[in-house]
């Protein structure tokens, strides 16, 4: 129990501490490796209670997330490419810190579980059965009682998506797109043009126009 309570005090005073450097950063690259820190750092207290679901939910979903947000970012702010390829370097001291202390909380983390186990009870409440896991339990629960939520939840995220695709979609003269109505309405008569050729002769240049 003795490292489960170090292991929770280091984790939660990382995640504060890079919740802090988020807002305060000035560099938006700084600003989301110090998210990402605080993501995982929130992961692992996630383990520490015995949700591993919700911990590795959280870093695929938020994680994965933030990476196509400051994807989106860059692409409206319209981001020298060639600059931030040159400033790759700059980069590389925090990003080698960051990926320090994940290790380190990486490590920390299985050490406190494989000697303590989950600091939380791991049974599961009644709707799903004393003997069902963590995934089987929040599924039941959330595809039963939640299920108009978690539709509107999909709805919701599905309206964000096409608002920033249609925010960072910038439409170029001289490029050819894609006519949909038109390629429906081709009959035969517009689609197949039918040559008459000489044997042996071919068609002229002329003719393929």
């Amino acid at each position: 129990m003795l490292l489960q309570g170090i292991a929770f005090y280091v984790l939660s005073t990382i995640c504060v501490v890079a919740g802090l450097l988020v807002v305060t950063a000035r560099n938006p690259v700084h600003s989301v490796l110090w998210l990402i820190l605080s993501f995982f750092s929130a992961a692992g207290l996630f383990v520490l209670l015995g949700a591993e679901f919700l911990a590795m939910l959280l870093v695929v979903v938020y994680v994965g997330a933030v990476a196509v947000l400051f994807l989106f970012v860059v692409m409206m702010l319209d981001v020298d490419f060639v600059r931030l390829r040159e400033g790759y370097a700059r980069y590389l001291p925090l990003g080698a810190i960051v990926a320090g202390i994940l290790l380190f909380e990486m490590i920390l983390i299985t050490l406190a579980v494989v000697q303590g186990g989950a600091a939380a009870d791991a049974t599961a409440p009644a709707v799903a059965g004393p003997e069902a896991s963590n995934i089987e339990t929040i599924g039941r629960v959330l595809y039963t009682d939640y299920v108009y939520f978690f539709q509107a939840a999909g709805i919701v995220l599905l309206i964000a998506m096409i608002g920033a695709i249609t925010l960072t979609l910038r439409h170029k003269p001289g490029v050819r797109r894609q006519k949909v109505a038109d390629q429906v309405g081709r009959d035969r008569k517009k689609a197949v043009e039918v040559k008459s050729a000489t044997t042996g002769e071919g068609l002229a240049p002329k003719d393929l126009l």
